[in-house]
């Protein structure tokens, strides 16, 4: 099978109906499957995914039995799929299928692990668009990236990187992090964008800085690092101005500023190394990146 297209749906009975049907009209020139996630929707996308799924012979819907939010219902995805190539679409239509055939030749003819789409005009809110530039400004340091490459969620990824993407067994997948852990050979195509077909974007301001402080510290010692080399100069500064204490040049003021100062500083760096010690916790605790509640596959024998 060359192509394995991967949605998580969340909200999506309005449009999955027609976005599969464009989908096996648009790709009905070459193998493919169709691996659906409903990610705890509170609407009836369950329903309407299970009887796709009875309806097209091609296409597997697993549903989880709660909401585990988007990256974690795509890695469930990825963990399902069997195509050379695995692609991952938004339900909201956003992305044209037509466009899913620009990121396969591009992986084809320039023998990519990964091909991302970006766009000439985004249709998204003001504020996700704010949100995306302040976590692809932060990854391109954090993960090394292109600085001119933007994360988006519509890409395509080879199978041997899918394949050790779900080695990840944490409960905080980040796709994009375990890419540029794998391999850096990955390329961009320009593609269309366009407003939703039905409702509203689910990220939020919780969501975003949810997965602010799920990269910062869940994938990079950057925080630990920084906090350390602070901590070093300040404390540098600090026998610095007890010398000049010593030699006259300082009142005693600018000493007991320093010391808060600094006791702020390890308030600081308590604060950090706890979030790294909970990660860790909730990571050894052995908390699922999803749980199926149910999985229905119609291929044909």
């Amino acid at each position: 099978m060359l192509l394995s297209v991967v949605i998580p749906v969340y909200k999506g009975a309005k449009t999955i109906a027609t976005l599969v049907a464009h989908l096996t009209e648009t790709l009905s020139h070459i193998s493919f499957e169709i691996v659906l996630v409903n990610d705890g929707s509170p609407d009836n996308s369950e329903e309407v995914c299970n009887q796709l799924a009875l309806q097209y012979s091609n296409i597997t819907f697993i549903s989880l039995r709660r909401n585990f939010g988007e990256f974690n219902a795509v890695i469930c995805g990825l963990n399902h799929t069997k195509g050379l190539y695995s692609v991952i679409i938004d339900d909201d239509f956003q992305n044209p299928p037509s466009e899913i055939l620009k990121l396969l030749d591009k992986a084809q003819t320039e023998n990519l692990d990964v091909v991302y789409s970006f766009y000439e005009d985004k249709k998204h809110h003001f504020f996700r668009n704010f949100g995306s530039w302040i976590v692809n400004k932060m990854t391109t340091q954090l993960f090394d990236k292109p600085a001119d490459l933007y994360l988006s969620s519509f890409k395509l990824i080879r199978k041997e990187v899918v394949h050790e993407i779900c080695h990840y067994q944490g409960p905080y997948p980040y796709i994009d992090a375990l890419i540029f852990r794998v391999t850096k050979n990955v390329g961009k195509v320009l593609v269309t964008h366009l407003h939703r077909a039905e409702g509203t974007s689910s990220y939020t301001p919780k969501k975003l800085i949810a997965l602010f402080m799920s990269i910062l510290f869940g994938y990079s010692l950057l925080p630990v690092r920084v906090i350390l080399l602070l901590g070093i100069i300040l404390s540098f500064l600090s026998f610095l101005g007890g010398i000049f204490t010593l030699l006259g040049i300082f009142c005693l003021s600018p000493i007991f500023l320093l010391i808060a100062s600094l006791g702020g500083l390890q308030i600081i760096g308590l604060g950090i190394i706890g979030e790294y010690v909970a990660k860790g916790y909730l990571t050894q605790s052995n908390l699922p990146q999803f749980v199926i509640k149910s999985k229905h596959t119609n291929h044909a024998q």
